[in-house]
């Protein structure tokens, strides 16, 4: 018997092995070796992708190593193998080799001796024996979910077919993303718009639509287009990598007419962000269409890498705005009306879409979980929709319904507008009474209505550190609490950055 493909070697000497078995526990010498791979690699680096990196065993001098995913495993072994071979020697000279497998997956059973003949490979080759590279990247996507329809054959995501130009609703809050999505998807082929086009906004509110409606339309057109989200990106690149087949996968994929990214703030890894880079550069430069989606602006994204920021924003970048109310109304009616040609008992007055539209204010995948509530009520009771059959079917979204997301920027312009500074005086060094206060108001809401951690919102006042942050919120804590004209200030900022 052997061991699963999935567990692999990586030889000192250059050859890449199975060995037999015959336990040798080293517990305290793997401790040790991760000991150095945290110190040398870093907290986030080591507790990302080695803090899962477990020792099976050591037998007859190879460290079978395990990790509890494939895409983990591929990861290790594109990237860090070498090092963690030479560290580990380090600790034990007497291991020649690192095998790195997949738990749950694996047995022990002894393997044959590797014959004679058999040419040895490079220490960095990831190849398996017995089997094609290309085999091995096919089978490593195979494990993806399998695309459907046109997707392509680089793990593309495929297109909905429901999400087209069509069946996009336009509003103030989205007319500008429209209008830009369509300008690119009817551009003659060889002449890039915007290029790139990000767009930018929160869930649910259309962008993934726009992206779908672009590849629709300039599919249609006969030209190559592949819609991928970050995953999946990621996902390829890792597998041309494991596969040695990453110099095919780059000319693919570069060799395409228009390519679409969704969630790109998901892109993560070095060579991950350094190979999409290179692709942004050369689609661009070789005047190819690229349409880039993301729920925040590209200077927001700071786990991306700079330059590839850079290059996002370089292009045309449009946030698709909060639907208003209007809008919201013309989407129920929208859905409604689709659902009427299947149930066409289905009545919605007036009143209860207006009732509806006032009261969801989220986003479209709560509209779309009202009208379906509303559909159920009326096709189980067999009763008619009224606003206080209405007001029971969507309490729960009501009750849950987001927050609007709000920005930094914003509170920092809305606090210096409130009390007639500027934006540069809050991020500025001034220590004047006058701007001290509205200063630490700023971090305070930037604290309480924003996700971002505390360096994050010290970098974004100026490059302040986050005792400083830390201070300015606990100071206006105990402020509210004692000052309730404050406490009634602040409140009334939070409202207004809220609504």
């Amino acid at each position: 018997m052997h061991r699963s493909e999935d567990h692999r070697t990586f030889s000192a000497s250059g050859e890449s092995g199975i060995e037999g078995s015959g336990e040798q526990p080293a517990s305290e010498v793997w401790a040790r070796v991760k000991r150095r791979l945290r110190a040398e690699l870093g907290e986030d680096i080591f507790a990302s992708w080695f803090g899962r990196l477990e020792l099976d065993t050591v037998v007859d001098g190879c460290a079978y190593l395990t990790v509890p995913t494939r895409f983990l495993k591929s990861w290790i072994e594109s990237h860090y193998a070498d090092r963690v071979l030479t560290l580990y020697r380090a600790e034990a000279n007497d291991v020649e080799r690192v095998n790195i497998g997949v738990r749950n997956s694996l047995g022990r059973e002894a393997a044959p001796a590797r014959r004679v003949s058999e040419p040895s490979r490079p220490t960095a080759s990831i190849a398996l024996p017995g089997a094609s590279p290309e085999g091995d990247a096919k089978s490593f996507l195979a494990s993806l979910p399998e695309p459907r329809g046109e997707a392509s054959d680089l793990g593309g995501a495929p297109l909905d077919a429901r999400l087209t130009f069509e069946s996009f609703i336009i509003g103030r809050s989205n007319a500008l993303a429209h209008a830009a999505a369509d300008r690119v998807a009817q551009s003659p082929n060889g002449q890039a718009i915007y290029n790139p086009l990000y767009l930018h906004a929160g869930v649910g509110l259309g962008k993934t639509h726009l992206l779908h409606a672009i590849g629709h339309a300039v599919r249609a057109q006969g030209r190559r287009v592949i819609y991928l989200t970050a995953d999946r990106f990621m996902y390829g690149f890792v597998a041309s990598l494991k596969a040695q087949t990453s110099l095919a996968f780059k000319e693919r994929l570069r060799g395409i007419d228009l390519l679409i990214i969704d969630d790109v703030q998901f892109i993560q890894g070095k060579q991950i962000q350094q190979e999409f880079g290179h692709t942004l550069n050369s689609l661009i430069d070789s005047g190819r269409q690229i349409v880039v989606a993301a729920d925040r602006p590209p200077g927001d994204l700071e786990s991306l890498d700079e330059r590839v920021r850079s290059r996002l924003a370089g292009g045309l970048v449009v946030e698709v705005g909060a639907l208003d109310e209007a809008l919201r109304a013309s989407i129920l009616t929208t859905r409604i009306e689709a659902l009427r040609q299947i149930h066409p008992t289905f009545e919605v007055g007036p009143s209860v879409v207006s009732y509806v539209a006032r009261t969801i204010t989220a986003n479209g995948r709560d509209l779309e979980g009202a009208v379906n509530r509303l559909l159920a009520h009326a096709t189980l009771t067999g009763s008619g929709i009224t606003l206080e059959t209405a007001e029971s079917a969507i309490r729960d979204l009501v009750r849950n319904r987001e927050p609007k997301r709000v920005k930094i920027e914003d509170i920092q312009k809305l606090v210096a507008s409130r009390y007639n500074v500027s934006r540069s005086d809050i991020l500025s060094e001034r220590r004047t009474a006058a701007v001290v206060r509205p200063r630490q108001i700023a971090m305070y809401l930037s604290k309480v209505l924003t996700l971002r951690s505390l360096p994050e919102i010290g970098r974004r006042f100026g490059g302040r550190d986050h005792t400083t942050v830390l201070h300015a919120v606990r100071k206006i804590e105990k402020a509210i609490g004692e000052d309730h004209t404050l406490s009634d200030e602040v409140e009334l900022l939070k409202r207004m950055l809220q609504e």
